[in-house]
């Protein structure tokens, strides 16, 4: 049984201020929720101050990005070794938005995930088509390529903690919204890519999120299919009551 995985990316918003007032109207919301893991990814500078609030509670933070190497000069950076020692748990890896405007490419979100699993984080890898690629009908390909490249020298021995992210960019702050048999579709193709670049085994057990405008009223619908095993949620999870209401909608 995959446990549902309902991630907040908070992506350029919020300072440590905010950050903690986010949290003190959030928990008391989904305290009593134990049917999904709930994962924060504040911007890095909040990374403390979330980590001190959700000390204790069933709350976990993690980061929306990381260099692969411990240390070095690679200024504006973040290493695993730091996001480890400020503890938090969880790493975005691979983002759209990661790809489209700082350079991310398939090879470095490979790079990533093998750092994040050798540091003991547990890693959200994001993969999806854009808009051009979908109607081109390239969909398969892409998943597959960015899938098995990103799966490239992982030894299946330690590669329980991954999950992925399937994110169609197409629908990533558009109000645009994959269908439930599309975001299905895609799901079950990268189910296929990890049997093909792990084992079967792992396939059936790794978890697979959706991202791509999931709001209150379409989690349910999403979340209730047998491929999809929780959400990646951009705008609507910077609101309180509205990322309750997604943690709830999609465990009921």
């Amino acid at each position: 049984m995959r446990k549902l995985l309902i991630a907040a990316n908070w992506k350029m918003y919020k300072t440590p201020i905010e950050s903690n007032a986010f949290f003190t109207s959030f928990f008391p919301l989904i305290k009593k929720d134990t049917a999904a893991e709930i994962v924060l990814c504040p911007a890095m500078t909040c990374l403390p101050a979330l980590v001190d609030a959700a000390r204790g509670k069933s709350v976990f933070i993690g980061a929306q990005n990381m260099h692969w190497k411990n240390e070095g000069a690679y200024t504006g950076e973040t290493s695993p070794v730091m996001i480890n020692a400020i503890g938090a748990t969880h790493v975005l890896i691979g983002h759209s938005e990661r790809r489209q405007y700082f350079a991310e490419t398939d090879t470095t979100v490979n790079l990533k995930l093998k750092s994040a699993l050798h540091h003991s984080l547990i890693p959200i890898v994001c993969v999806g088509e854009k808009l051009e690629e979908r109607e081109a009908g390239l969909t398969r390909n892409v998943l597959e390529l960015q899938t098995s490249i990103a799966l490239e020298g992982i030894d299946p021995a330690y590669a329980t903690p991954i999950v992925f992210a399937y994110e169609p960019v197409w629908a990533i702050g558009t109000g645009r919204t994959a269908t439930p048999e599309i975001a299905d579709e895609a799901h079950k193709i990268i189910r296929a890519q990890i049997a093909k670049s792990l084992t079967p085994e792992l396939a059936s057990s790794i978890r697979i999120l959706y991202g791509g405008s999931v709001k209150p009223d379409n989690a349910k619908s999403l979340c209730a299919l047998h491929d999809i095993d929780g959400a990646l949620v951009g705008g609507a999870s910077l609101d309180p009551k509205s990322f309750a209401e997604i943690v709830h909608n999609a465990t009921s």
